[in-house]
């Protein structure tokens, strides 16, 4: 497929609330795959629609374990605590500490347009909540505590995406 242009903060595309998916297009089948290729070329863990100039409510996830499509996802449950360092390919070099929930359970729809429910831990509810904060308009700096630093090239193999 194609890798995509990423959109960095400061682009009014990555502000802006996404639209529902109503139906799988060959487009938005061609938009998956070129987010999914984009995303382990920029080896990154996840990647929101918006960071490619696409307000749809589509992101891809891999954390290790294989590559998650959600679809007009939406977070059922949370609960416990984390704290730590997060990127965001649209954010490059640098890193915020910030706490999300440690669980986290999303419903959405796979590219077969089937509905699916995640449950993830650790990095897993972290990228979930990063990327859905994507599809609202919100990038991670908004919940950073303390300060934004850079990070080495070593740090970056940490990031969140």
């Amino acid at each position: 497929m194609a890798i995509r242009e990423i959109r960095t903060m400061g682009d009014e595309v990555l502000t802006k609330t996404c639209k529902e998916v109503k139906m799988m297009t060959p487009r938005m089948a061609i938009l998956i795959e070129d987010m999914l290729d984009t995303m382990y070329e920029a080896q990154g863990v996840g990647l929101a629609a918006p960071q490619v100039g696409v307000l749809r409510r589509i992101v891809v996830i891999d954390v290790g374990e294989g590559p998650i499509i959600l679809i007009n996802p939406e977070i059922l449950e949370t609960s416990g605590e984390q704290t730590g360092d997060e990127g965001c390919l649209s954010v490059p070099g640098k890193a915020g500490c910030v706490t999300r929930p440690n669980y986290v359970k999303v419903k959405a729809l796979d590219e077969n347009m089937e509905e699916i429910v995640y449950e993830g831990e650790g990095l897993l509810a972290r990228a979930f909540c990063h990327e859905i904060d994507h599809l609202d308009g919100h990038l991670y700096v908004e919940k950073v505590e303390g300060e934004i630093h850079d990070v080495t090239y070593e740090d970056e193999e940490m990031e969140e995406e």
